[in-house]
């Protein structure tokens, strides 16, 4: 199906790249930035979807890699993009085609079956996503890391950029689809 975006979506899109924007500034200065960006995503995708999840991600990119300063720190620009922990950042967008083939695959065959295994195949996607998002950015700050200051062992960049976010982000994406779940219900979306 080829379904064309309508105003609403548009503004439910950059909505939701505003608030992966606030979220970006709540943040916790760190080798890689303790942030609630990862939160931001989250309900971005379960609140709009994959595929204008993943579109309001790329929109949120776009205003950084303009210089917006949308990033943590209030920073924006292809450099911010483009350093150490830019591949966090451009990570988002593929946990987002993640969330959208995955969500989009295997409904269940009862009512019932389909809500609970929509809400369960979410979370999975979320998650499974994450960890891309982690291998790809940690890949990416271990190459630009190794050109600027010498070599970085897989065990160091783990413990630095990813093993201290684990638990937050678990707890951001419970946060996440506990207030996603609510907002829902109440705004037709």
């Amino acid at each position: 199906m080829n379904k064309k975006l309508t105003t609403k979506d548009l503004t439910y899109i950059a909505l939701c790249a505003v608030l992966l924007a606030v979220c970006s500034w709540i943040y916790v200065p760190f080798a890689v930035p303790f942030t609630l960006q990862t939160f931001g995503v989250f309900c971005t995708l379960l609140l709009l979807g994959g595929k204008r999840g993943t579109i309001s991600i790329v929109v949120f990119i776009l205003m950084a890699a303009i210089g917006l300063p949308v990033l943590s720190g209030f920073r924006g620009g292809i450099a911010a993009l483009l350093g150490t922990t830019g591949g966090y950042i451009l990570g988002f967008v593929l946990a987002g085609f993640i969330y959208w083939v995955g969500t989009s695959r295997f409904p269940g065959k009862t009512a019932k079956e389909q809500r609970v295994s929509a809400t369960v195949r979410k979370v999975i996607c979320l998650a499974v996503g994450l960890i891309v998002c982690y291998a790809f950015g940690t890949a990416w700050f271990m190459y630009l890391y190794a050109k600027g200051s010498g070599a970085i062992g897989l065990g160091t960049a783990l413990s630095w950029c990813v093993l201290p976010f684990i638990i937050p982000d678990i707890i951001k994406l419970a946060l996440a689809v506990f207030v996603s779940g609510r907002i829902g219900k109440r705004i037709d979306i």
